[in-house]
C-alpha cells in the first residue's frame, strides 16, 4: 500500500525532481516506510513513490519498480491479490528481482502492453511508464477502492494517489470548481470524474487512459458490473444450495488471499453480518486469534453496536479491543486535509478514529465493506422494491399521513426512515433512489446563490455514465443495486475506508469486493438477494452456521455517529460559530437565511437534519482553510495541529475479550 505521484511534459521542459519530491512527500501518511523518484531518459517524464511495506519488506520491493532493461517502470498502489498465479506464468520468461506483487506488474505489462491491467484481479491505482513509447498509463481497480486523479493542461499532466499531491506541483492552483458544489450538496461528495477543484479529475473505476508524449488521452474502460449484472432478475432458475456453496467457497477464497501478509493483520468488527462473517473466516484460516477491533458512542444507544461485536468476538475468540467516544468534531480539520476537500458522510468519524487506533497494533485490516452492495443489505433496496406496489393514492395519503407527525430526534428512528421513504414515493424510479439517498434536494432552490442554479442543475448526472448498463438490468432491485454499485460505492464507501485508514498508514482490505464474487452474486436472481422483509438472503444462508443467531436475526443499523444530540448538545456552540457568522465564508455560494432556518429548527428539535448540518459545517471549514492551501502554507502537520490531543474525541480503548 503505497502513494504515487508523476508528471509527464509535453512542451519540451523537464520535469523537476523538486517538484516531484514536493507532490510526493504530501503523501508520507500513506508510506511512511520508504521513498524513490524516477526520471526518464529525456527528463520529460517523472515518477514519485511512498511505500508501506507490507508484501516482502526489502529494499528489492521498493518502488518506481524497473523491468529487467528499465525501459518500463511502475509506481503502484495496493495489493493484487492474483500475483503468485501471473508470476508463476511469467517466471521462465522474466528475471525477478523480489517476492513483491508490483514486479508481476512490469512484466506482464511488457508482455501484454496496457492490456496488462486487465488481468491483474485486486485493488489498485498504477501508472506505468512505458519509456520505448513515451507513454504513460494510469489504471484504477474496478471497483475504484483505490484513488488516482490527475490534471491536464497543454503543458504537462500530473498525477497522485490524492488531490493534494497535484496542488503541491507549483503549476497547479487550488481553484474551486463552483460546478460541483450543487452536486457535492446533492450527493455529499463530488460526483466521479468531478472533483471540488477546477482542472482536476479521478480516473474512473475499472478504466485504463494512455498519455502519449503529443498530449494525447485515450480512455477506455476495461470492465463493467453490468456485464453480469444484466443477466441477473427473475428469469434465471439457479439452484439454492448449490448458489450458497458458491457463495461460500468465493468468500472463503477471497478470504484467503487477503490474508497474504508479512506484517500483523487484524479485521474491524462491527457486529453486523457482513464483518462477522469475515471475522469468522479469518477465525478458521489463521493459526492464532484474529485481533479485532470496534467502536462505540456516548449519548445514543442506537450508533453503539459494540455489544454485537462483543458477542461475535466471544464466538470466534478474538483479540478483542472497544473503543467509546464523546460528542466532539475535532477530527473535522483532519478529515478535510485527508479528503481534500469537503466529505459529506459523517461516518468518517468513527471510522478515522477506529483506524488510528488499530494501527498501534496492526499494520493491515479488513472489513465488510461491500457485502450490503451485493447481497441488498440497506433499506433503501427493500424501499425502493416496495415503492413499485404501492397505488399513487396511497402513496399520497402515507404521506400526508407520515408529514403531520412530530419530527424524529434521530436519523436512526423508525419515523425518519418513514419519512424519508414516503416523500419521495410518486417520484420516477431514478429520482426516488436519488432522494433517498440526498443530503439536500427538494431544499436546493432555496440552499444555493442564484449564480450556481444555472447551468440547470440535473440530480441524476451521476448515473450518466450507467444509463446504457442500467437499460439492460431487467428488474427493479438489479438497477438499484446495479446504480448503488458504481456511484455511492465508489464515491463515499471506497473513499471513506481508503482515506480514513491510509490517513493512518493502515492497509484496509474488503473480501466482499473481490472480482470473482461479484460476478457470480450479481448474476444471481433477485429472490437470492431480498425477499420480503429479508436481506442478504444467500449469503445468510451460506453462513448460518457460523452467524450468533442474535447477530442472524438483527436488523440493519450502519455505521454512523449520533450528530443530532450532539449538535444540540456538546457541539451546540461549534455549530453555531459557524453556520450562523454573519462572516461564513458559505455566503458567496449559499444563502445564509436558509442556513440559519435549518440551524434554528434542528436546535429547536422541530426536524432531524443532522446530516445536512454536517455537510454545511464541512463545507464551511474548508472555505476557510483554503486560502492556507492555496498559499502552499496547509500541510498535514497543520491539519492534526489544528485539533488538540486530549480534546472530546480522544477515545477511550480497552481490550475487553
Amino acid at each position: 500500500m503505497c502513494g504515487i505521484c508523476g508528471e509527464v511534459r509535453f512542451d519540451g521542459r523537464h520535469v523537476e525532481p523538486s517538484h516531484l519530491a514536493g507532490m510526493r512527500e504530501t503523501l508520507v501518511h500513506r508510506g511512511p516506510d520508504s521513498e524513490g523518484l524516477y526520471a526518464s531518459n529525456d527528463g520529460r517524464a517523472g515518477l514519485g513513490f511512498r511505500r508501506l511495506r507490507i508484501i516482502d519488506l526489502s529494499p528489492n520491493a521498493d518502488q518506481p519498480m524497473p523491468n529487467e532493461d528499465g525501459a518500463v517502470r511502475v509506481v503502484f498502489n495496493g495489493e493484487i491479490y492474483n500475483y503468485r498465479e501471473l508470476r508463476r506464468g511469467l517466471e521462465s520468461r522474466h528475471t525477478f528481482r523480489s517476492h513483491s506483487d508490483t514486479e508481476v506488474i512490469v512484466h506482464l505489462y511488457e508482455e501484454m502492453g496496457p492490456g496488462a491491467v486487465a488481468h491483474l484481479d485486486g485493488m489498485f491505482a498504477l501508472a506505468i511508464w512505458d519509456e520505448r513509447n513515451r507513454r504513460l498509463v494510469l489504471a484504477r481497480d474496478r471497483t475504484g477502492k483505490k484513488p488516482l486523479f490527475y490534471a491536464q493542461t497543454a503543458r504537462h499532466l500530473v498525477f497522485g494517489s490524492e488531490i493534494k499531491a497535484l496542488l503541491a506541483h507549483p503549476e497547479v492552483t487550488a481553484e474551486i470548481d463552483t460546478q460541483s458544489i450543487p452536486y457535492f450538496f446533492i450527493y455529499g461528495y463530488p460526483a466521479g470524474p468531478h472533483t471540488m477543484y477546477r482542472g482536476v479529475r479521478q480516473v474512473p473505476p475499472a478504466t485504463l487512459i494512455a498519455i502519449e508524449q503529443d498530449g494525447s488521452v485515450a480512455a477506455r474502460e476495461y470492465w463493467n458490473v453490468g456485464a453480469t449484472a444484466g443477466s441477473a432478475g427473475r428469469a434465471r432458475r439457479v439452484d439454492r444450495r448449490e448458489a450458497a456453496t458458491k457463495v461460500r467457497e468465493l468468500l472463503t477464497d477471497a478470504v484467503s488471499r487477503r490474508l497474504v501478509s508479512d506484517v500483523p493483520i487484524g479485521a474491524f468488527l462491527s457486529g453486523g453480518v457482513d464483518s462477522t462473517i469475515v471475522v469468522g473466516l479469518m477465525s478458521g484460516l489463521m493459526n492464532e486469534p484474529v485481533k479485532t477491533f470496534s467502536i462505540g458512542f456516548e449519548g445514543d444507544s442506537a450508533y453503539d453496536e459494540t455489544s454485537y461485536a462483543l458477542l461475535a468476538a466471544k464466538r470466534f475468540h478474538t483479540d478483542h479491543t472497544e473503543f467509546h467516544v464523546r460528542p466532539s468534531v475535532d477530527l473535522i480539520d483532519r478529515l478535510i486535509w485527508h479528503h481534500d476537500g469537503p466529505f459529506g458522510d459523517s461516518s468518517a468519524i468513527p471510522t478515522y478514529i477506529v483506524s488510528e487506533l488499530t494501527r498501534r497494533k496492526v499494520t493491515v485490516v479488513l472489513n465488510g465493506d461491500g457485502g450490503d452492495e451485493l447481497f441488498a443489505g440497506y433499506l433503501r433496496f427493500r424501499a425502493g422494491v416496495w415503492a413499485e406496489r404501492i397505488p399513487r393514492p396511497a402513496a399520497a395519503l402515507l404521506k400526508t399521513i407520515v408529514e403531520r407527525l412530530p419530527s424524529p430526534a434521530s436519523e436512526r428512528q423508525r419515523l425518519a426512515y418513514a419519512r424519508r421513504f414516503v416523500r419521495a414515493l410518486n417520484l420516477p424510479l431514478y429520482e426516488r433512489m436519488t432522494r433517498w439517498t440526498s443530503v439536500f434536494y427538494e431544499e436546493l432552490e432555496q440552499l444555493l446563490v442564484p449564480d450556481l442554479l444555472t447551468p440547470r442543475i440535473e440530480p441524476l448526472r451521476y448515473l450518466d455514465a450507467e444509463m446504457k448498463w442500467l437499460d439492460r438490468v431487467p428488474t427493479t432491485l438489479g438497477k438499484l443495486l446495479h446504480a448503488n454499485f458504481t456511484t455511492y460505492l465508489p464515491g463515499d464507501l471506497s473513499v471513506k475506508m481508503d482515506r480514513c485508514t491510509m490517513a493512518n498508514s493502515l492497509e484496509a482490505r474488503s473480501p466482499f469486493l473481490d472480482t470473482a464474487l461479484i460476478e457470480y452474486v450479481t448474476s444471481l436472481p433477485d429472490g437470492m438477494k431480498l425477499k420480503g422483509r429479508r436481506t442478504k438472503v444467500i449469503l445468510r444462508e451460506a453462513f448460518a452456521d457460523l452467524l450468533p443467531v442474535e447477530i442472524q436475526t438483527r436488523g440493519k443499523m450502519g455505521f454512523g455517529v449520533p450528530l443530532g444530540l450532539w449538535f444540540r448538545g456538546g457541539l451546540r456552540e461549534y455549530l453555531c460559530d459557524h453556520l450562523l457568522d454573519p462572516r461564513a465564508c458559505y455566503r458567496e455560494y449559499l444563502v445564509a437565511p436558509t442556513v440559519h432556518r435549518l440551524v434554528e429548527r434542528h436546535l429547536a428539535g422541530q426536524v432531524n437534519a443532522e446530516q445536512q448540518l454536517w455537510t454545511l459545517l464541512c463545507f464551511e471549514r474548508w472555505l476557510r482553510l483554503l486560502p492556507e492551501w492555496q498559499a502552499g502554507r496547509w500541510s498535514r502537520d497543520t491539519a492534526h495541529q489544528a485539533v488538540g490531543a486530549g480534546t472530546g474525541s480522544t477515545p477511550i480503548g480497552r481490550k475487553v475479550y
